[in-house]
C-alpha cells in the first residue's frame, strides 16, 4: 500500500467534502419540478462534448464519452493514462478532483487545468 501523502490526504478531504457537500444539497434543494426538461437533460449528460486527445504542456490528456453514465457523468478523462474525476455541474461547467473549486467549460479544459495544478507531478489514481 503507498504512503500516506499530503497530496493524498489532501485529496481525499476534498473528495469527502464534496461527496457530503453535493448529498446534502440533493437532499435540501430537490429540483426535478423547477427545472425544464432539457436542463435536466443537458445536467444528466446527454449532450456531451466530443472525444479529444493532446499534448498538453508535455502530458497528454484524453476524454471520451463512455457508453453509460461514467461516476455520473458518461464522459472520463485521463492524464498520461490516469483517470482524472471530472463532474458536470447543473449550470453545464465541469470540475474534476483535482480543480474542485474551480469550474471550467468544458472536461478538455478540466484535464488542462489539472496539468497546470499539478506542474509535473503525477496524478495519483483515486480509488
Amino acid at each position: 500500500m503507498p504512503a500516506l501523502t499530503r497530496r493524498r490526504a489532501l485529496t481525499a478531504g476534498a473528495a469527502v467534502a464534496a461527496t457530503a457537500g453535493l448529498h446534502t444539497r440533493a437532499v435540501a434543494a430537490p429540483h426535478a419540478a423547477s427545472t425544464s426538461a432539457h436542463e435536466q437533460e443537458h445536467a444528466h449528460g446527454h449532450d456531451l462534448p466530443e472525444a479529444f486527445d493532446e499534448v498538453f504542456n508535455g502530458r497528454r490528456i484524453q476524454g471520451r464519452p463512455t457508453g453509460g453514465h461514467h461516476h455520473g457523468t458518461g464522459y472520463a478523462v485521463f492524464v498520461d493514462g490516469v483517470e482524472l474525476h471530472v463532474m458536470r455541474n447543473a449550470d453545464g461547467s465541469w470540475i474534476s478532483v483535482v480543480g474542485h473549486y474551480a469550474p471550467v467549460p468544458s472536461p478538455r479544459d478540466a484535464a488542462r487545468a489539472a496539468v497546470e495544478e499539478l506542474q509535473g507531478a503525477s496524478l495519483v489514481p483515486f480509488d
